[in-house]
């Protein structure tokens, strides 16, 4: 992402159980079956984000069968409605006797576990009995938990795989995160801007929230005739039009964390595919309504893609998906974000906007924050590789950059020095400091290692984590590694002391 902002974690609970008798016992529910079944978390255990993310299973692919009529014209309500059917495939990594989804302000009209229906009735008063049947619980918005649980029958043991269908709708308007920042299904009079950082996926399909799952997805999209609708990949098919409507499809084979997935709807057009010199396709889709200078910034910006992979290829390795492009809203939720394969832009795309989109692909889509507090590591990078960017068009050095940002930042500025990178806070995600301090970290990294010890830690690090998520412990184990050297001293300098470094890493 690129932006300075702050950001949501919410909520209600719906639960599901199918076909069991259940206690209520201090307030919590008792698994049946005794202690060898579990009910799986109904949090990946974020500190940040607690609720976000769930125990007991790992998400292997999406199926999203997602239908969608926009707003009405103005001064009718910005709401949309959205019906859909997520077929899911996950494999148990504990003996579940229940599990969690994450899903926030859908309606759930059912639930399939294997073929097997669950069946919904109301919460019993503490205490009470549930005897052969199923239930389902909403949660008082208060609680800030979102969470859509199902008891399967029979259950599921470690190692088994299982489908889970939900069919689900709502009204969409727009959502916002943990600052009130609009994310998720962000509702526009055309159609959906959709940007789910950090836990924003919830608002459109039942989801495990979390970075640390990821899963490869297929989208089959229903808007009215004359609408686009894009997603993460390439298209499976040709769209399909019947009755008024039009159904896009998209195939996006890479794993891929959820709060990467989109399927923005407006009045796009879809650009003939071109590509990379290393055969990298680039489809992009520009709103039709984008005024004359800001398609025109997003054309001379859109056309460097390819080179920009290029060089980005020359310096940390091979391009790690099958597909690039943009898609360009002239709605804006005033920042732009690396949705994998597919960055959405707020109104225009500039050239420095894209640089950084691109080089999350590397870094924050192919290795992602196993924490959101390392979150440094995916936009000091994408900031740090557009400072790179920009020297070889021949403008400052990434080190006249750093030299730069080192004496033009006040050292009594107390609100900018003030955030320990390495450990923002959940309100502090998108601060300035995580960006271009989080840059600054690895130029000095770079001086301190040395060039060629710099760029084999990078490569080293998306080969071994690629597809995957890990921590700034295991990035310092890297360089480690690649270096020789201790940097345990370099490392808390940088990323967990929030006071200007002395020594100064510079070259004036």
């Amino acid at each position: 992402m690129i932006s300075v902002r702050t950001r949501i974690l919410g909520g209600a609970t719906a639960t599901l159980v199918a076909l069991a008798g259940l206690s209520l016992v201090g307030g919590a529910i008792a698994a049946p079956g005794g202690s060898n079944f579990v009910e799986g978390a109904s949090g990946a255990g974020d500190a940040y984000f607690p609720n976000a993310g769930n125990g007991g299973y790992d998400v292997k692919h999406y199926d999203l069968k997602l239908d969608y009529t926009p707003p009405a014209a103005a001064p009718a309500p910005l709401e949309g409605q959205l019906e859909g059917t997520a077929t899911i495939d996950l494999v148990a990594t504990q003996n579940l006797n229940r599990f969690s989804l994450d899903l926030r302000g859908m309606d759930v009209h059912s639930v399939t576990v294997n073929g097997v229906a669950a069946t919904e009735v109301p919460l019993p008063a503490l205490g009470a009995v549930v005897n052969g049947a199923a239930y389902w619980q909403v949660q008082d918005d208060d609680a800030r938990v979102w969470e859509l649980t199902v008891q399967p029958r029979p259950k599921i043991k470690r190692g088994d795989t299982a489908q889970v269908v939900v069919d689900y709708g709502g009204t969409t308007s727009v959502p916002g995160d943990i600052e009130g920042v609009p994310y998720g299904w962000v509702t526009t009079r055309d159609g959906a801007m959709v940007v789910n950082e950090p836990d924003g996926a919830m608002t459109w399909y039942p989801v495990n929230d979390h970075p640390t799952d990821k899963a490869t997805y297929d989208f089959a999209i229903t808007v009215p005739e004359g609408k686009t609708a894009v997603a993460n990949g390439l298209q499976a098919k040709d769209a399909t039009t019947e009755n008024g409507e039009t159904t896009w499809f998209w195939d996006a084979p890479d794993p891929m964390a959820s709060y990467l997935s989109t399927a923005s709807i407006g009045d796009f057009q879809l650009r003939d595919t071109y590509k990379s010199s290393s055969g990298v396709p680039i489809v992009d889709a520009v709103d039709a309504d984008l005024s004359p200078s800001r398609l025109a910034t997003t054309n001379n910006s859109l056309a460097r893609q390819a080179k920009m992979i290029d060089f980005y290829e020359s310096k940390f390795g091979p391009y790690p998906f099958k597909s690039f492009g943009a898609i360009v809203d002239d709605d804006s939720v005033g920042y732009a974000l690396e949705t994998q394969t597919r960055p959405v832009y707020s109104r225009q795309a500039s050239e420095g906007t894209v640089a950084h989109e691109l080089a999350h692909m590397w870094f924050g889509d192919a290795v992602s924050p196993q924490r959101w507090q390392d979150i440094w590591l995916n936009e000091g990078w994408a900031t740090y590789a557009t400072w790179m960017w920009n020297e070889e068009q021949g403008k400052q050095t990434a080190q006249q950059t750093y030299d730069d940002w080192y004496y033009d930042e006040s050292a009594d500025d107390s609100d900018y020095w003030s955030v320990p990178i390495g450990d923002p806070g959940p309100y502090g995600l998108f601060l300035d400091p995580v960006y271009d301090r989080g840059a600054a970290t690895l130029q000095a990294l770079r001086v301190e290692v040395g060039d060629q010890a710099f760029f084999d830690g990078a490569r080293l690090w998306l080969k071994r984590y690629g597809n995957s998520s890990a921590t700034s412990e295991d990035f310092q184990a890297v360089y480690e590694e690649v270096s020789g050297k201790d940097l345990d001293e370099f490392f808390d300098t940088w990323l967990q002391n929030p006071d200007k470094p002395l020594a100064t890493w510079t070259t004036s």
